[in-house]
């Protein structure tokens, strides 16, 4: 074991072994990143090649899922026209996705319909499903959405609209009007369902599939030859929204994601190949490629452009359009982009004034709806404290998204706030939750926000250390062991990238890149160095910190390690998260 003494770092807080056995050189690296991960030792063995069969539940453990399978058999049977109502993110972009194409390997085309956001806003609303059931639609699924669509879908039922809700949002103990409502985080959910509360909406439709083929099947569906649709291909459309939606990537999440990444790797899916490859990405994606480079671009088109594009993308069979639009969502993205910094340059003047709070709650007149997620995130990070942000329109009603940190529940919070009258609508789950605001309503509502959430918030931030994995010196850094460090993954929310501590080092070529960026080659005792960036840095205490280092001063840095692809080799590289004198 390694001894590890930071107890106060350049940012302010103490570093901290993820392992209680520190880095124990005599266990296999892949078993101690999964013990550190909270993995027992007996159930190493699952866990170290995650497979569905060993993680995927029975359908029939969630609440209403075998009536809901029941409904969509008869709608098939019966050669009922479907429709399925996604929400416009990336979550809800997949979801519909892949029940509109299982849907059609059954025979049955479905109507298709995304929100915009800022016209129609989050959810479905009554509107909206009346039109679907007066152009046709006999039953509707919503999907990502409908938990808390209490009016909607009051309306769709007097029209005579069916509706299955297939969500993963916080629910009330009072559920909407609807056939069925499947959501792992019902109130009354099984345990077995309950345990399943971390999957994205993606997670649960796919579930779904999966009992609406058992009780065709049951049905003799296939008994005379018609071919029985296959679900695993969709894997690669239920890894994107996992990890794009930022669900924890534990138990079954954590099979999802590494089996989709698999079928992703075979290009199956034409649309995301094109969005691929305006992306740049000259490989097989990886977990990280889903968040930052395939998921923006989906989401792009409901931020900022046609909120429809990223489910026609990935349910086209023409390669010609699919290249069409994933060019189209590569554009909207960079416009997203441009409107992202303007919008985070603006809330972080904002926010620095609210340093002691709390909670961070800032709002702006003209702020682009559909970036505030993003600047939620990056003030979040920032401050290390819940963060919402809102932009109010020309009437001075404001759209908000907000992010929470580890240990406090936002959406909770959002969805009391609601009942208290605070908030026009809201909703969300733990890390992440959506608010409409009436005019002048926002300082009310951080008070109330900073007066419910003030001692989680003083908790969670306590006990903020930054936890190490391994400790190495710099000839340690290599591309060799970010291999070995991958086939622990794959990596994301609740199943955090291994964290490394490297030094002593001394600091060369110091300085400033892109937004704010510090770009430094570190040198080891032993004259071996590797090069290292610390994001969004320049202006943190940090950050000034590593920009002023003198030649001969040593530093324990502290981050990710990836492979180095510019310079090849056994090269790896360090994205920093924190720094410490030696």
């Amino acid at each position: 074991m390694t001894d590890l003494d930071i107890r106060q770092s350049l940012s302010g807080q103490p570093w901290r072994w993820r392992y209680k056995g520190g880095d124990d050189l005599r266990r296999d690296l892949t078993d101690q990143l999964l013990l550190a991960r909270g993995i027992e030792e007996a159930d190493l063995p699952r866990h170290r090649a995650p497979r569905l069969r060993d993680f995927l539940p029975d359908p029939s453990s969630f609440r209403d899922m075998d009536r809901a399978a029941s409904r969509l058999a008869d709608a098939i049977e019966r050669q009922e026209t479907i429709a399925v109502f996604g929400d416009y993110d990336v979550d809800g972009a997949t979801s519909a996705a892949l029940l509109a194409r299982l849907f059609r390997q059954l025979g049955t085309e479905p109507m298709l319909y995304i929100p915009d956001r800022l016209m129609e806003g989050y959810g479905p609303s009554g509107a909206a499903l009346v039109k679907l059931k007066e152009q046709g639609a006999d039953l509707c699924i919503t999907v990502d959405c409908g938990a808390q669509a209490f009016d909607a879908l009051d309306e769709a039922a007097n029209a005579g609209l069916e509706v299955i809700v297939c969500d993963h949002h916080k629910c009330d103990a009072k559920l909407p009007t609807a056939h069925s409502v499947i959501n792992p985080n019902r109130l009354d959910e099984t345990e077995t369902g309950a345990a399943h509360g971390h999957l994205a909406a993606v997670g649960m439709a796919f579930i779904l599939g999966a009992a609406l083929l058992r009780e065709l099947r049951k049905r003799g569906r296939f008994v005379d030859g018609t071919p029985e649709p296959d679900l695993l291909p969709l894997l690669d459309l239920v890894a994107l929204g996992t990890v794009a939606d930022v669900a924890k990537l534990q138990t079954l999440n954590r099979a999802f994601v590494t089996q989709g990444l698999k079928i992703m790797a075979g290009q199956r899916n034409i649309g995301l190949t094109a969005l691929a490859r305006v992306a740049g990405l000259k490989k097989a994606p990886a977990s990280r490629d889903l968040g930052f480079a395939l998921g923006p671009r989906i989401n792009a088109g409901g931020r900022v452009g046609e909120a429809d594009l990223g489910v026609r993308l990935l349910t086209t069979e023409d390669m010609p359009e699919a290249e069409e639009i994933a060019a189209r969502l590569d554009r909207y993205n960079e416009e997203r982009r441009a409107i992202e910094a303007a919008v985070t340059d603006a809330a972080l003047e904002a926010a620095r004034e609210q340093a002691d709070s709390p909670v961070i709650c800032v709002a702006g007149q003209g702020w682009h709806p559909g970036v505030v997620g993003i600047v939620a995130s990056r003030l979040k990070d920032r401050f290390k404290r819940p963060a919402l942000v809102i932009g109010l329109d020309e009437d001075g009603m404001g759209k908000g998204s907000g992010r929470s940190i580890s240990g406090v529940d936002l959406g909770a919070a959002i969805l009391a706030a609601r009942d208290s009258g605070l908030l026009v609508a809201g909703g969300g789950h733990a890390m992440a939750a959506g608010v409409t605001v009436a005019p002048d309503g926002t300082n009310a509502l951080h008070a109330y926000l900073s007066e419910r959430l003030g001692s989680a918030v003083e908790t969670a931030r306590a006990g903020r250390a930054l936890i190490i994995d391994a400790m190495l010196s710099a000839g340690g850094v290599a591309g060799s062991l970010c291999d070995r460090i991958e086939a622990a993954g794959p990596y994301g929310a609740g199943w955090p990238a291994p964290r490394v501590a490297v030094g002593p080092v001394r600091l060369l070529n110091v300085g400033v890149v892109g937004n704010g960026h510090v770009r430094l080659r570190a040198v080891g005792d032993d004259q071996r160095g590797f090069k290292a960036i610390a994001f969004r840095a320049a202006d943190t205490e940090w950050g000034q910190a590593l920009l002023g280092a003198r030649p001969d001063q040593r530093f324990w840095l502290a981050g990710v390690m990836k492979r180095d692809e510019w310079t090849g080799g056994d090269a790896a590289e360090m994205h920093l998260e924190d720094a410490a004198y030696a």
